[in-house]
């Protein structure tokens, strides 16, 4: 697969006219799905709160101020809404989606991430629950690269490796943001500038996450990086997903389908050997639907050395394609994954230990899974992996979406 060359980018924004705008107050008591649902009807910008509809398709994004960090940076929620029923948050504090609520097979709607109710919860919570994750999203093998001859060293905070950018990652950035509106999609548009230094890495990166929600039930997160100096990046999205609805239990009965005839082993650090290896007799075989607790807790040195699944799978095929199925049978919420990018790295929990999360629950051990579409972990240490390098005049984006349905 070619990687890091100079492209045009390959997501046209596309631009119209909002129509049918009013506005209301934005301290108005009804709280912001009801404000959401009564701008579906009416096409509202909410005055300080921005609501915009598409006439034609009952999509609405609306923003609402969210608490300050605590360094009393103003953070606002981003509220995206589709015909269906299905309802989406970010917030611009660390590009976070915050919750993702559709429906099941009777139509009940359930949130199906984890997360927390308030910011203070993003701010101290240490799982990445919805981020984004950079610089560079995973591990780097005990904090260093070299490029171009020059060696970089970054915090480590994962062992004695480096996880999703540093100690102070994207995760934990304000980004700027702002509603959008495309044919037959709404969204929002985030972006961070991270300077030269930050976290150890070179040059000045420009990080743009799109997200989007359609009619179809799909999210697309679309990205694109640029840099005024070599460096090396790899942004992905870090959400938890549990199809049962957050707080409802374990995952292990999910049946997951992930197309990769390979994966990546690692030492008991998780850091990559360079080897791609077969998935063929394994229990990291999930070319067939195969529930997540089949075999997790056998005696097999990557599962040993993650506790679990936590491991980059090298994905079938290249361009944009679907890469992973996931169904629960008891909500019948099904779940696809489809991405340009070579990899996804399937996490199944296996840290969680009763984190706090919403409403008063608590997320047990296992009790939520990742899909993180990405280029390899530790690829600047590994010349056989997909380059993760960026130069100046390079534009590098990618697209994966997370489409919902239920049987």
């Amino acid at each position: 697969m070619k990687n890091r060359r100079p492209i045009k980018p390959r997501f046209t924004r596309a631009r119209r006219t909002l129509k049918n705008v009013f506005f209301i107050p934005c301290n108005s008591p009804m709280k912001l799905p009801t404000l959401a649902a009564a701008a579906a009807l009416s096409g509202l910008l909410l005055a300080g709160c921005q609501t915009t509809q598409t006439s034609n398709d009952k999509m609405t994004v609306s923003v609402a101020p969210y608490g300050k960090t605590k360094s009393g940076k103003p953070i606002n929620l981003y509220a995206l809404r589709n015909a269906n029923g299905m309802e989406v948050d970010i917030i611009n504090y660390g590009a976070i989606v915050t919750s993702i609520r559709v429906p099941d097979r009777n139509g009940k709607v359930e949130d199906v991430t984890l997360g927390y109710d308030t910011l203070a919860g993003w701010e101290k919570g240490t799982s990445y629950f919805g981020s984004v994750v950079g610089r560079y999203g995973n591990r780097i093998a005990k904090g260093k690269f070299t490029l171009d001859g020059k060696t970089y060293s970054l915090p480590i905070n994962n062992g004695p490796n480096s996880l999703h950018g540093g100690k102070l990652g994207f995760n934990q950035r304000v980004w700027s943001a702002k509603p959008i509106e495309r044919p037959g999609a709404v969204g929002v548009e985030l972006t961070y500038v991270s300077p030269d230094g930050e976290q150890g890495y070179p040059g000045t990166l420009t990080t743009v996450v799109t997200y989007t929600l359609n009619n179809k039930n799909e999210l697309g997160i679309e990205y694109k990086l640029t840099t005024d100096a070599p460096t090396v990046a790899n942004v992905t999205n870090h959400t938890y997903f549990n199809l049962r609805g957050e707080g409802n239990g374990n995952i292990l009965g999910h049946e997951m389908q992930i197309l990769a005839d390979a994966y990546t082993p690692t030492d008991d650090t998780l850091i990559p050997t360079g080897e791609i290896a077969s998935v063929t007799g394994t229990p990291m075989d999930f070319r067939k639907p195969t529930p997540i607790g089949a075999r997790i807790n056998e005696k097999f040195a990557a599962l040993i050395a993650g506790g679990g699944y936590d491991h980059n799978y090298v994905l079938n095929g290249s361009g944009f394609r679907k890469v992973v199925k996931v169904s629960e049978p008891e909500s019948g919420r099904v779940m696809e994954v489809y991405t340009d990018q070579p990899g996804v790295q399937f996490y199944s929990g296996n840290f969680l230990d009763n984190e706090p999360g919403r409403g008063g629950k608590v997320y047990p051990y296992r009790s939520g899974f990742c899909l993180e579409t990405q280029h390899f972990p530790d690829s600047p240490n590994q010349p056989n992996f997909p380059s993760t390098v960026l130069r100046p005049g390079e534009t590098f984006t990618s697209k994966t979406v997370y489409k919902f349905s239920a049987k």
